[in-house]
């Protein structure tokens, strides 16, 4: 999955003369998050958030009068607070990559350029849905995993076991241990109807299963 499949193409826009506190409004009105500074021929310029509004607010300890506030915020635009520095992304990014780019630089959105045009924007929101969706955590399902060590063909001894017994994988993924180099959790979904087969079949083949949270693993260690 790569990131032009699921960015917003139905980007919400400003220009840098834009009040801060019509930028709150506009943030408010479509219930977004981040609003994308652009100039006239829609180039991107930087980028706004509710994060950037909030640092910037007026503080509630003062002597102004509300009328005071408004007048002085609306003259304060957002080019004058916006994140300049933006890291962008490509239609082309994998998710995967997206999302570390997201969790690496701490941010929670990724403007979109192709070939320097502005086509999109993806978030933190989006990148985890497609993740929730891949692992099928949406779906009527069992979780399960086994500790496995890392070599050639124990996924397909694993899978094959599951097929033989007609048990459909919903996902698989794996992670490594790292309290024990060389082996890896083999996570897995599958039909809730089937969890009780897949999991005794994985066991009479010796495999251990982990159906939820333990502490200390070395009983499951392959």
């Amino acid at each position: 999955m790569h990131v032009g499949r699921i960015m917003k193409t139905d980007l919400v826009t400003v220009s840098m003369e834009t009040s801060l506190l019509e930028a709150r409004e506009i943030l408010m009105e479509k219930k977004i998050a981040h609003l994308l500074v652009v100039d006239n021929n829609k180039k991107l310029l930087g980028v706004v958030s509710d994060r950037n509004l909030k640092e910037n607010w007026a503080s509630k300890v003062t002597t102004l009068s509300a009328h005071e506030l408004n007048y002085l915020l609306d003259k304060v635009n957002v080019g004058m607070i916006m994140s300049k520095a933006v890291i962008t992304t490509t239609p082309d990014t994998t998710i995967e990559r997206a999302a570390h780019i997201l969790q690496t630089n701490r941010i929670s959105a990724l403007p979109v350029l192709a070939n320097g045009d502005l086509v999109g924007i993806i978030t933190t929101n989006d990148v985890l849905g497609i993740i929730l969706q891949a692992i099928g955590i949406n779906k009527e399902s069992l979780r399960f995993s086994v500790l496995v060590k890392d070599h050639v063909g124990v996924m397909a001894d694993v899978t094959k076991i599951l097929k033989d017994e007609d048990v459909n994988i919903r996902s698989l993924f794996t992670w490594p241990e790292k309290e024990y180099p060389g082996v890896y959790q083999l996570v897995m979904r599958v039909d809730a109807k089937d969890g009780e087969k897949a999991i005794n079949a994985l066991t009479d083949h010796g495999y251990k299963v982990l159906k939820g949270y333990t502490k200390d693993l070395s009983a499951f260690l392959p």
